[in-house]
């Protein structure tokens, strides 16, 4: 009985509310109908129909909403799977020898303590297969062939492949993840550690799918602006369901599908576990992810079940084992695979019509529902949800497969929540697993202490078919080919103007490096390889001249007019644009640079990728992609812009980046440098261009951090030491003032730095009688590396003097080093130094105010260096102890 006080209930609300029903009569009409069904054929009919008749309206061509879920089954079903082209039994047997040699290998390793993982490879076998031997194009053929992200964790599968192939031999594989001696294999997809065969790292989970779908678009990039045809190239990217987790998984999942990128295939190996155990314990994650990717405008194209399945599905006329299904978290669905025909009676097959259906079942065809016949464990069905995803036009795929973890490997393995763990197999289970794989291997093979590595010989039939499937494809993969030459260097007029200086006019040396990149893109023989890369801040930057000129990469064009259309910067999107402005991201923009950084290889066409970010948000948010960028030996200039601690004025802690160079020091590949002035940054660029682009090309790409602080640029030094020294990472740009007599001292700075040292070498001579020379510090990171090296020549008996001592040696005085960075990036050096050392920084967080009151609340601004550079030299005894107290009454810094 309602109670009469309370409200009724409020009137369901929809949208459609909002808009005139111009036939109400017929609305409830249909709405009647669907009542009717619901009553006499009950819910699961209602939902069919409705699912059919919104089919139909979309194959109509109809606008209507798409589902983000649909049923539990495979997108294409039995009766509409294509012809298999390949010989099923040969493939099932290279399947077998793959399977055999990667288990063998991890487990010989396993006996040495090195690691390594047998269930990856082992849930995934066919999922790699079906690809190599009917999608996967290689680099013979035209164009760039395809790109392979392959999941980290199932490594050992592609080396023993390569091994069958001929491409590795017996001490590879004894040699995985034993890289000192040489002739060994890294442990996970490193282009750095085996540069012929990879060519993506990805075992930093979350960085190869964003990275993928970032090489998609670069390859559509480069056949927009002509620079080579790349529309036979597709990307694949292998990914794991725990890997979904990452947010950088699923970062680009909305620019993929926005830019239409079908020639993209990510392939989810759904085998329910993560590292620990279920990936969703009390959920799907096949439906989320189906969800996920449907909501961001992917296709998706499920394999979740094998042919047992098919003939269960055709008896399904109530919906009661779809529904059934539907239920099953993917936990209970774990244990299913891993239980007793009984166990799996008594669970899942419960109620009348499941009961009848597992009454025709005897137990083997039962477990195996739940364990061999999952759609990723057999190669037609994965053929079919492959040659679906291949053919489909206007956005991306996304191919959820459903496997078993740890699949072949036995029991002891398959779908436990500790098989990420279980390094290697015993005796015993090697014997169950040649067995299960039906291998020619005798049981005298297996007597000794290493299991034994297998190819059945170069002229078997499976050896043979493997090859021609690769030649008919063009070729192996993966393969990492460097073809491309060096490329013209840039003419030295293109530098002048910046070696010249400015002049009276102030001048950011961001605004001068931008200038620089803009006159270098004119240049007839290589200016349309550079590619500037923005995260949505060029206008900050001054990079707005490029949008008229060069204009914004958009595919589509630009089919809008702009609001500031008819202004000399207006902003302009062409669908052969140079400039990528990638929006608010980024690890997007580190994305699209590597791309574009290791295009030299991926495609043999060299690119100039010039990424130039915002304040801190480059080496500390992504961090991590530089590494991969380093590890994928990739090439190009980052910039980190606006830089420095006390240089961005009003930002605040959040922004004030006092610790990049730290972060880039940990870098091998980064070729960090802190210009001050214009001149500084041409040397820099042009060697940058040498190294990276010239006769012979290093694996190094160029870090240069640039401020927005307008100063006058000075023309660049004379004396042929000025360009080494900017090079090597110093250089003697101010001498100290006449006279002669007096304390001296070595004021070391870098950046925007330069300008307080030189400020406060004028103050030290008028006010205090103080000489000092200043020194223009270029890199604090190189010449602790040169330094680095000397020590480890010296090490093996050869006299090597670090350049920062030979260029120091004999100077006069302490030394006092100062940045717009925390102390431990000049610090960096102190130990090669001969003179008593001290150094002034920016630590601590950053802070909002004028650049000139945080100055001095770091105590680096010109009057702070003067006081510390008298304490130093009255510790030194060279001046009186009063003087400094002196100084610092004068300069306010008392108390």
């Amino acid at each position: 009985m309602s109670d009469p006080s309370r409200p009724p209930e409020p009137a369901a609300v929809s949208e459609l509310d909002q808009l005139p029903d111009r036939d109400a009569e017929e609305t409830a009409e249909w709405r009647a109908s669907l009542d009717a069904v619901v009553r006499n054929a009950g819910p699961d009919r209602a939902v069919y129909l409705l699912r059919r008749v919104h089919e139909h309206a979309a194959r109509s061509g109809l606008a209507v909403p798409g589902l983000l879920t649909t049923d539990p089954v495979n997108t294409v079903p039995a009766w509409a799977q294509p012809d298999f082209p390949g010989d099923l039994a040969l493939e099932s047997r290279v399947t077998a020898w793959n399977r055999w040699n990667a288990a063998a290998m991890v487990s010989r390793g396993a006996r040495l303590g090195l690691g390594g993982h047998l269930s990856t490879y082992a849930s995934a076998a066919w999922l790699y297969e079906t690809g190599f031997n009917h999608f996967f194009r290689g680099k013979d053929g035209d164009g760039s062939g395809d790109q392979l992200f392959v999941q980290g964790h199932a490594t050992p599968g592609i080396y023993a492949r390569a091994f069958l192939e001929g491409r590795l031999d017996e001490q590879h594989l004894s040699n995985f993840r034993r890289e000192t001696g040489g002739h060994g294999l890294p442990s996970y997809p490193h282009p750095r550690r085996l540069p012929w065969l990879w060519e993506f790292p990805t075992v930093s989970m979350g960085l190869g799918p964003l990275a993928a779908i970032h090489q998609a678009r670069f390859n559509r990039y480069l056949h927009a602006r002509g620079i080579k045809d790349t529309s036979g190239s597709r990307v694949w990217a292998f990914l794991g369901d725990g890997e979904m987790d990452e947010p950088e998984s699923t970062a680009a999942l909305a620019l993929a599908a926005r830019e239409g990128l079908d020639n993209l295939t990510f392939v989810v190996n759904c085998n329910l576990q993560k590292l620990d155990g279920p990936v969703r314990p009390d959920a799907q994650i096949v439906r989320e992810l189906e969800s996920r990717f449907r909501g961001a405008g992917w296709n998706v194209v499920k394999s979740l079940w094998g042919e047992a399945w098919d003939a269960l599905f055709r008896q399904d006329t109530d919906g009661s084992l779809v529904r059934r299904l539907g239920e099953v978290p993917d936990a209970q669905l774990q244990t299913y695979a891993a239980r007793d025909a009984a166990y799996v009676r008594e669970h899942f097959f419960t109620g009348d019509t499941l009961s009848a259906v597992a009454a025709g079942l005897d137990d083997v065809a039962l477990t195996e529902l739940f364990g061999a016949s999952r759609g990723g464990h057999e190669p037609l069905k994965v053929y079919a949800a492959y040659r679906s995803a291949v053919e489909h036009r206007g956005a991306p795929t996304v191919v959820l497969v459903q496997t078993v973890k740890g699949h072949t490997l036995g029991p002891e393995f398959a779908s436990r929540n500790a098989n990420h763990q279980m390094k290697k197999l015993s005796r015993q289970q090697f014997r169950d697993l040649r067995d299960r794989l039906e291998l020619p291997i005798p049981d005298s093979a297996l007597d000794g202490d290493e299991v034994p590595f297998w190819h059945p010989g170069e002229d078997a039939p499976e050896v043979r078919y493997l090859r021609e499937r690769r030649s008919e494809l063009g070729g192996p993969v993966p393969e990492r080919r460097v073809v491309a030459g060096p490329l013209p260097q840039p003419p030295p007029a293109a530098f002048a103007a910046l070696h010249k200086g400015s002049g009276t006019q102030e001048v950011a040396t961001t605004t001068a490096l931008v200038r620089l990149v803009k006159d270098l893109m004119r240049d007839k023989a290589t200016g349309r390889r550079w590619v500037p890369i923005v995260p949505d801040e060029a206008r900050t930057f001054g990079m707005e001249s490029l949008f008229p000129t060069a204009g914004i990469y958009a595919p589509g064009g630009q089919t809008y007019e702009p609001v500031d259309a008819g202004q000399l910067l207006s902003y302009r999107e062409a669908a052969d644009g140079q400039l990528i402005d990638e929006g608010i991201t980024e690890a997007g923009s580190v994305a699209e640079f590597t791309a574009a950084a290791t295009s030299y290889a991926t495609h043999g066409e060299p690119m100039i990728p010039v990424y130039v970010f915002y304040a801190m948000f480059g080496f500390q948010r992504t961090g991590d992609q530089f590494w991969a960028l380093a590890d994928q030996l990739g090439r190009g200039f980052v910039v980190g812009a606006t830089a420095g601690r006390t240089t961005m004025t009003g930002e605040g802690l959040q922004h004030a980046d006092g610790h990049s160079h730290l972060l880039a020091s940990t870098n091998p590949a980064a070729i960090s440098y802190d210009p001050a002035f214009a001149h500084e940054i041409a040397v820099i660029v042009r060697e940058g261009m040498r190294r990276m682009y010239g006769e012979r090309p290093e694996d190094v790409f160029y870090y240069l951090t640039v401020y927005n602080e307008p100063k006058r640029q000075p023309p660049m030094p004379p004396g042929p030491s000025v360009e080494e020294g900017i090079l090597r990472g110093i250089y003697r740009f101010r001498a100290a003032p006449s006279p002669d007599a007096g304390p001296r001292i070595q004021l070391l700075s870098s950046g925007t730095a330069v300008h307080w040292a030189l400020e406060a070498q004028e103050l030290l001579a008028a006010e205090w009688g103080v000489r000092a020379d200043v020194w223009s510090v270029t890199s604090w990171t190189e010449l602790r590396r040169d330094a680095l090296r000397a020590d480890a020549a010296r090490l093996r008996g050869e006299e090597r003097v670090p350049y920062v001592t030979r260029a120091l040696a004999g100077a006069p005085g302490p030394v006092l080093a100062v940045s717009d960075w925390m102390r431990q990036v000049p610090d960096q050096i102190g130990q090669w130094v001969e003179q008593d050392y001290a150094s002034l920084g920016t630590d601590g967080f950053g802070l909002s105010d004028t650049r000139e009151a945080v100055r001095r609340h770091f105590g680096v601004d010109p009057a702070s260096i003067a006081v510390a550079a008298l304490d130093q030299l009255a510790r030194a005894g060279a001046v009186p102890p009063e003087t400094v107290a002196r100084a610092r009454a004068r300069y306010g810094q008392e108390g």
